[in-house]
């Protein structure tokens, strides 16, 4: 899974990124050296992969991750309406669901670059930035159709039209404020749109950046900005980023401790994950073994087959059938063998579709 993180100039873009991956990329004022994205992993925690590891006690345990692409947006575009640049819309359009990074904190020593603190209206001004990019691209590709019409024949001039049809329907709803994401297109056209990559088409996480001072009324930040934003693709998410920054330059036991005594649940950094494998529709199902434990991520609805794909292209090809075991229920039973004699294992054939938790192992010949 890949995220692209963006975020007008002082939302606390780069300080995100950084709590998320651990990393310690330069915070500070946009520049033209900042134009190149910070890229960095994240290993999606999950109790489940350490009960497994805990359990058979592999050589090697591995998580799931996720690679943040930090890019950093100019402070104001020079045509209000020319949308992003190309450089930028090319870092987008490679991830699979963009973060937009919201400031909602006060201080006084980093001032907004519009004068006051306004969340709603910054995540109108992004998502009006994304609309414009995709407009733009519709404009261009509509102009290459007619120009191509001339002298085509017939069938090339059917597809055309057909394309034409979709494009200026798509572009309509744009110009009423309805992202690609919220516009109920069918499966065929986005199908044969998808190599547009859309800006507006990616599922979109809002991350909500708070101080310290606000960790207590996060519920209450969150559900405000619900009532506006509440659409499907998008999903809202408060962290205090300064904080969380601070948290993953700790120890795990003393950032555990830390948050005991901040009356803090959980990892913000973990909520942030789980929104964003919510979004994506996503799922991870585990290998299992004395030589390696492993999480693998899929969509949700994969079936057998494609999901051993995953774990080699061999194994979907040679594909005959998964065993499959809930991981509750394998770590209840503490052992394959005695699963089975609870009929917790299952053999299932390719048409079976993988479920978030399910311990599968594949039976393939080549």
């Amino acid at each position: 899974m890949e995220i692209s993180i963006i975020g007008l100039p002082k939302s606390g873009k780069t300080t995100v990124f950084n709590a998320l991956t651990g990393s310690t990329a330069e915070t500070g004022a946009y520049s033209p050296q900042s134009a190149t994205p910070n890229i960095g992993m994240a290993k999606v925690a999950d109790e489940r992969i350490d009960a497994l590891s805990a359990l058979f006690e592999p050589k090697k345990t591995t998580y799931a991750e996720v690679k943040y692409v930090d890019i950093a947006l100019p402070p104001k575009p020079q045509d209000s309406q020319a949308g992003l640049d190309d450089q930028i819309i090319a870092h987008i359009a490679n991830t699979d669901c963009i973060i937009h990074v919201v400031r909602a904190f006060e201080d006084e020593n980093v001032p907004h670059t519009d004068g006051s603190v306004d969340a709603h209206r910054d995540i109108s001004a992004i998502e009006m930035e994304l609309t414009f990019s995709d407009l733009g691209l519709i404009e261009k590709r509509l102009k290459r159709i007619k120009e191509g019409l001339k002298g085509s024949k017939p069938a090339e001039r059917d597809m055309a039209l057909k394309e034409t049809a979709i494009l200026e329907d798509i572009k309509a709803k744009l110009e009423e404020s309805i992202p690609v994401r919220q516009q109920n297109l069918s499966e065929e056209i986005i199908k044969a749109t998808s190599h547009y990559q859309f800006m507006t088409s990616k599922p979109l996480l809002v991350l909500v950046n708070i101080g310290e001072a606000q960790i207590d009324s996060a519920k209450e930040i969150e559900e405000d900005l619900r009532e506006n934003n509440d659409q499907s693709g998008t999903e809202i998410v408060t962290l205090c980023a300064k904080l969380e920054m601070e948290l993953s330059e700790m120890k795990d036991d003393e950032a555990q401790e830390m948050r005991e005594a901040m009356g803090l649940a959980e990892s913000a950094v973990g909520s942030v994950i789980n929104a964003s494998y919510k979004l994506l529709g996503y799922i991870s199902f585990f290998t299992y073994g004395t030589d390696e434990v492993r999480a693998w991520t899929i969509s949700e609805g994969t079936n057998a087959q494609r999901a051993a794909g995953k774990i080699h292209t061999d194994l979907e090809k040679g594909f005959i059938r998964s065993e499959v075991i809930k991981c509750d229920k394998l770590l209840e039973h503490k052992s394959v063998a005695e699963a089975r004699k609870h009929a917790a294992v299952q053999l299932e054939g390719k048409n079976y579709i993988v479920r978030d938790g399910d311990c599968v192992t594949v039976l393939f010949n080549v």
